[in-house]
């Protein structure tokens, strides 16, 4: 009876033991990860206006996320200290900004300015046709590209799907079904001569019809 109590006692004092611990650390990991994240906010403008730069893309490098910014070039993100954090917008430079690891508090503001880049593209020189015949017969001529719906009845229709088939090899389960086929009509005639369908009129007309489509036509 006094070593059951003692077991008991035992397995209690076990139990506290690691709640206790458990509690420890529920306690102190959550206060860790909230001081490193940062609340990140501010706004993007023109260096030279100052105007709002809306739809700027803001990116925490290496870390696959980021935000873009409202239609008055103001933003807000969640990040962590010591992160580097990209500033993008097409037609301006990027610039790019580190949160200070040994920032105090969970919030940093910024005010990022914005420098246009200039590109410089290849000169395009446009020229009008001759004639107004020459326009005319260059524009019927013309090719255009299908478009899906065009590109998907193509590849759907009677003729791509005949070509498709002939030129296709049996996969796994068509040849074994062609295997089966052929063994079980060469036994089904075993000991006899199978028939002739030259004098079948079935055979004749799946013959017929099978040249009219052109089936038996050679395919360069």
């Amino acid at each position: 009876m006094k070593k059951q109590v003692f077991i008991s006692l035992s397995i209690l004092l076990f139990s506290f033991a690691s709640n206790n611990i458990n509690a420890q650390n529920t306690e102190t990991t959550p206060n860790i990860y909230r001081d490193s994240v940062v609340q990140l906010y501010g706004v993007i403008m023109t260096a030279d206006s100052l105007k709002a730069i809306p739809f700027a893309s803001i990116v925490v490098n290496n870390k696959g996320r980021g935000t873009i910014t409202n239609n008055d070039g103001v933003f807000s993100i969640a990040v962590n200290k010591g992160e580097q954090i990209t500033f993008s917008c097409v037609g301006f430079k990027n610039r790019v900004i580190k949160i200070p690891a040994n920032l105090e508090g969970n919030q940093y503001s910024v005010i990022q300015l914005m420098v246009n880049d200039t590109n410089f593209l290849p000169a395009t020189i446009l020229k009008p046709r001759p004639t107004r015949q020459q326009f005319e017969r260059d524009f019927v001529n013309s090719k255009v590209d299908d478009d899906m719906y065009e590109t998907a009845r193509k590849n759907t229709s009677t003729a791509q799907k005949r070509i498709i088939l002939s030129s296709l090899p049996r996969d796994g389960k068509e040849a074994v079904g062609a295997s089966l086929s052929q063994q079980a009509s060469r036994y089904y005639y075993s000991g006899q001569l199978p028939p002739m369908n030259i004098l079948n009129p079935a055979a004749w007309k799946s013959f017929i019809n099978s040249w009219k489509r052109g089936d038996y036509k050679s395919k360069k």
